[in-house]
């Protein structure tokens, strides 16, 4: 399944150079799927003004240096947002390529990481994750493994399943697309867990269904073993980041803090290590 391995210095800035590219469309979709708007038309434009953006006032980060953060017609600031986007677009283009090559891998990690960055910045912002990224990435996600999977081999893996655990896991190893499944089923079912007891002891929502969906998304393209690592160093990460925010806010708990981004970020980590090492 590999196409070039052992990327070349060009090969890797390219892919820096079509990463932010991207990301200035990625910003559009950040910008407008809140807002229910199309990402298609109209054309980009000013916030502020509502005046077209010329094809050289649009080129990713340099555009935003050479105009210094300014709409060219009505003087507007333009968000950082826009050029952290396409620059956080290109190095993880970049770094994909890097880690594995022009491969199939790369291709899938660039599209899910790319989605996970709409949304973290969306989520972030309006405290929402749109079901038009996590749930055609979960499909997505299952065509990734369906095309790792060797299914002559997935048929003599199942024909050799005993009703043990260890059993049933090393056949979730072995079959991608199992693998998938099963990371579905427990990315979706662990936070939606999780959230039902969170209200049943608080008597309030702490978990949406966005960050459910958003872990099943991850689940299907990473596995189910890539959950168990998600869950942990995110609840890892936002409880310090939480803990940072409410020292900061006095001791006020009322203060909502999106999960997504942290599932987003721990996801991301696992795409480059790997997570933990499971052997069975």
């Amino acid at each position: 399944m590999e196409l070039i391995t052992a990327p070349s210095f060009l090969i890797v800035i390219s892919a820096f150079v079509f990463g932010s590219i991207v990301g200035s469309f990625l910003n559009v979709c950040i910008y407008r799927l809140p807002r229910e708007e199309s990402i298609a038309f109209p054309p980009s434009h000013c916030t502020s003004c509502g005046t077209q953006i010329k094809f050289y006032n649009n080129i990713p980060i340099l555009s935003y240096i050479i105009l210094i953060g300014r709409c060219r017609t009505c003087g507007e600031r333009i968000s950082p947002i826009y050029p952290i986007v396409e620059i956080l677009s290109g190095l993880i283009s970049a770094l994909l390529v890097w880690r594995f090559g022009l491969t199939i891998q790369a291709i899938f990690y660039t599209i899910f990481l790319f989605a996970l960055i709409v949304v973290t910045f969306i989520d972030l912002e309006h405290k929402i994750i749109p079901n038009v990224i996590t749930l055609p990435g979960i499909i997505v996600g299952l065509i990734y493994g369906a095309l790792r999977t060797d299914w002559g081999s997935a048929q003599m893996a199942l024909s050799s399943l005993h009703l043990d655990i260890w059993s049933v896991l090393r056949i979730l190893n072995e079959v991608p697309i199992l693998d998938s499944l099963s990371g579905i089923v427990l990315g979706g079912g662990m936070l939606f867990i999780v959230g039902l007891l969170y209200e049943v002891i608080r008597k309030r929502e702490g978990m949406g269904l966005g960050d459910v969906k958003l872990l099943a998304m991850i689940g299907a393209f990473l596995g189910w073993r890539s959950v168990l690592f998600v869950a942990l160093v995110s609840s890892f990460i936002g409880t310090i980041v939480g803990i940072s925010i409410i020292l900061y806010k006095r001791g006020n708990l009322k203060y909502a803090i999106p999960f997504g981004p942290f599932l987003s970020l721990a996801a991301a980590i696992y795409c480059f290590t790997g997570g933990f090492s499971f052997r069975f």
